[in-house]
């Protein structure tokens, strides 16, 4: 293993490679093309009141799209569900489903770069985690050439001999402004204020001189109403708080929950992956190999069963985990904590402690949101087949992984370059 150079990584929790390999650099999405998604759906009904469609969209944020879809259908969004969401600068093919809503209402809608196919009926609605997994085909550009393919081919076996850390990736903090976090933070505080100007007062690197004048603006006299003139149209969570906010100065919480509920709920579990990947990299860093195991850590056997490694059983772990039959898990904090909390568990409480955060205040989220904060196990590596072609500098991978685990997790580990060419 070997550490990132990168900052930004760094301060995510981000911070090793699995492979000591040199990267092959490159950039990623160039075009949407390049970064394909295709969600593997669970096994529908066949009847009930849902209609489950297949979403097939380019260049598109998630929530966007479905506010568009729902708006044409004249549907509130909370009828809408979904397994997982996807990247915006890719092409994706997932499935909704939609409460009471016809196949020939359906074929209706309308949107560019959106196609709504009707799949089946289902007697319940998706949310998240309800997939199989997600296959991924990207595209690498412009990587190095020099000695690329036996880059590739070490790094490849690198990583099928350990794995990759399961670290969540960049886009799970925001992509380009990577703060989701750090609201995630202030939400669980209590501290709705600062959260709102965090959201809408805090520059994105990249945008336009007008666009930064108006946040920082916002963020230093908290005037609504001239932040919703000088915003465009395009920030719509922005401008859903920020009209909320000019009808009711100082409501800041309630200007949070006017935001839908899935993506205020992202903000609280983006803290508890930040905290996961802190972890994971602390104990990276103490030198544990990621096929390894250490006394008091966690074993998800593959029947559900979960196992404490001890100094006596140590032997019998190792075993178990070479013929695949467990993986080591750490257990994400919430409103629960595991009876005998392991080695990573007692780093992130000793992050939440930092923080002033504790199991109240993701009870108190949970009520503020709309959303359960309980909790729950992750495992500490990912493992995939990866196949690849290369043709002149540029890698095609090909790969599935699981809900829940990031595409980027894999591509970083080929590329080892900076964060924002894979944003």
């Amino acid at each position: 293993m070997k550490l990132s150079t990168y900052p930004l990584e760094r301060s995510l929790g981000i911070q090793y490679y699995a492979t000591d390999a040199q990267g092959i650099g490159g950039i990623l999405r160039s075009t949407p093309q390049d970064f394909i998604v295709e969600e593997l759906p669970i096994k529908f009904t066949g009847t009930g009141p849902y209609l489950i469609a297949k979403l097939t969209k380019t260049s598109w944020e998630h929530q966007h799209a479905i506010r568009e879809i729902a708006k044409r259908l004249a549907l509130s969004p909370k009828r809408l569900g979904w397994g997982g969401t996807k990247d915006r600068n890719a092409t994706t093919v997932q499935y909704i489903s939609l409460y009471d809503v016809t196949e020939e209402k359906l074929a209706k809608v309308a949107l560019k770069d959106i196609v709504l196919e009707s799949i089946a009926y289902h007697q319940f609605p998706l949310n998240l985690g309800n997939l199989q997994g997600n296959r991924f085909t990207i595209t690498h550009r412009n990587c190095e050439s020099e000695e690329l393919r036996e880059r590739i081919a070490a790094i490849t076996s690198d990583i099928h001999s350990s794995g990759i850390p399961n670290y969540y990736g960049i886009q799970r903090f925001g992509a380009l402004k990577p703060i989701t976090h750090r609201i995630g933070l202030h939400i669980l505080r209590g501290d709705y204020e600062d959260a709102v100007k965090m959201y809408v007062g805090d520059a994105f690197p990249y945008e336009s001189d007008d666009v930064k004048t108006a946040r920082k603006a916002f963020a230093k006299t908290g005037d609504a109403k001239a932040a919703l003139h000088d915003l465009p149209a395009k920030f719509l969570y922005e401008r859903i708080m920020l009209d909320f906010l000019a009808k009711h100065p100082g409501g800041y919480g309630s200007a949070l929950q006017a935001l839908p509920p899935k993506l205020l709920s992202m903000f609280v579990s983006a803290y508890q992956s930040w905290l996961f990947n802190m972890a994971l990299s602390a104990r990276c860093a103490k030198g544990i190999h990621l096929s390894d195991v250490a006394i008091g850590e966690h074993l998800l056997f593959t029947n559900g069963r979960i196992d404490i490694v001890t100094k006596k059983n140590l032997p019998i772990a190792y075993q178990h985990m070479k013929r695949g039959r467990c993986a080591v898990v750490a257990w994400m904090p919430g409103t629960t904590f595991p009876v005998m909390p392991g080695p990573m568990e007692e780093d992130m409480i000793a992050l939440m402690e930092v923080d002033d955060v504790s199991m109240q205040n993701f009870a108190n989220s949970s009520t503020f949101t709309e959303t359960n904060f309980g909790g729950a196990y992750r495992k500490l590596v990912l493992r995939t087949e990866i196949d690849y072609d290369i043709s002149g500098t540029d890698v095609t991978f090909r790969f599935v992984l699981p809900p829940g685990h990031y595409a980027t997790t894999v591509c970083r580990e080929y590329m080892q370059g900076s964060p924002e060419h894979m944003v």
